[in-house]
């Protein structure tokens, strides 16, 4: 496969560059907001089923743009978090082993309802539970495969503690698609993530899903801008493909408040198609990298992988990812929402 590469920006160096966050945003990240009935809509049936979206809980970019296109990202389990990245603005405490025994099936309604062609189930990390909500998860694959046998399920998962069998339990429920993020480069993730998630858990995490599943596509996502190098996202891409991640996206990090990490520095688009190129240079079937993109922004254009993982699943044949490949420019209409702009 030939992949031209893009012009690079002459004065980008393989370091990381120090700007102050209170500085204004570029231009390439002030963006008009989107509205519309599809997103009123669908606001007002997630609410009536107590449901909550992780595009609204971490205040997404990118929440009007798909939900307007019927794609978004359910988070299940609740709004509290057990952990306390330094990135993420979702609330953190103690959910005391509470779950809706209902939510499962409130969920397949709700993606019923939406008419989803593809959908991604997501959770906070639920530490107070045995299996890390293990179970949970995998009720709910089965109750959106009950009321839509068509729509493809994306999960996107914490490192359940590095349970192995919690990870069993979710990956025999046979999702389309694994996602699981390392959200930053070895070297920061101390400094960005909660103490409890580690880069190698991560990796570890990835690898078991292709030891139970090979045929299983998976996905990771970095935010860059916290102050890593190119050479450690580099490093982070070749990590990520040696154990077997089939796709990848790579996002600018935006700070959600003050008390959140400060933006290093805002990585240039020039930079981001950079990445993509080399991402796909690497070996990634499918790379999504520009400023607003997240990782599961524009999720159904990775249906042609999840497609295949679910033809692999039936037919247990070998991996058929030999051919395909995938751009994204990381464009977006939508401002963000509740973002903190210090």
């Amino acid at each position: 496969m030939v992949v031209s590469r893009p012009t690079r920006p002459a004065s980008w160096e393989s370091r990381p560059v120090k700007h102050s966050h209170r500085a204004s945003k570029p231009e390439w990240l002030k963006i008009r907001p989107l509205g519309g009935e599809a997103l009123l809509r669908l606001k007002k049936d997630l609410r009536t089923k107590e449901l909550f979206t992780v595009c609204e809980e971490a205040r997404c970019p990118n929440l009007a743009e798909c939900w307007n296109e019927g794609t978004a990202t359910i988070m299940i389990m609740g709004g509290i978090c057990t952990r306390g990245c330094r990135f993420c603005a979702v609330t953190t405490g103690n959910p005391g082993g509470i779950l809706d025994a209902n939510e499962p099936e409130n969920t397949a309604r709700a993606v019923a309802a939406m008419d989803a062609k593809y959908i991604v189930v997501t959770s906070v990390d639920r530490d107070d539970l045995p299996d890390s909500g293990a179970g949970h998860f995998a009720e709910t694959i089965q109750a959106i495969r009950a009321f839509s046998p068509e729509t493809l399920v994306e999960v996107l998962i914490g490192d359940l503690a590095g349970r192995l069998e919690s990870l069993q339990t979710i990956v025999s429920a046979r999702p389309d698609m694994l996602a699981h993020n390392v959200e930053t480069t070895r070297r920061l993730s101390r400094r960005v993530r909660d103490k409890r998630a580690t880069y190698e858990q991560s990796l570890e995490l990835l690898r078991r899903v292709k030891e139970l599943s090979p045929g299983l596509p998976t996905k990771s996502s970095i935010m860059v801008g916290l102050g890593e190098t190119e050479d450690e996202v580099l490093e982070t891409m070749d990590d990520l493909r040696s154990v077997g991640v089939d796709a990848l996206t790579v996002g600018q990090y935006l700070r959600p408040s003050p008390k959140h990490l400060a933006v290093a520095d805002y990585i240039p688009p020039e930079q981001f198609q950079h990445y993509e190129h080399m991402g796909l240079l690497k070996g990634f079937k499918y790379v999504a990298s520009g400023p607003l993109v997240r990782s599961s922004y524009k999720a159904g254009s990775f249906h042609r992988l999840a497609q295949l993982g679910r033809q692999n699943a039936i037919t247990a044949t070998a991996n058929p990812f030999r051919v395909l490949t995938g751009t994204a420019s990381g464009r977006v209409k939508v401002s963000p929402s509740g973002e903190y702009d210090g």
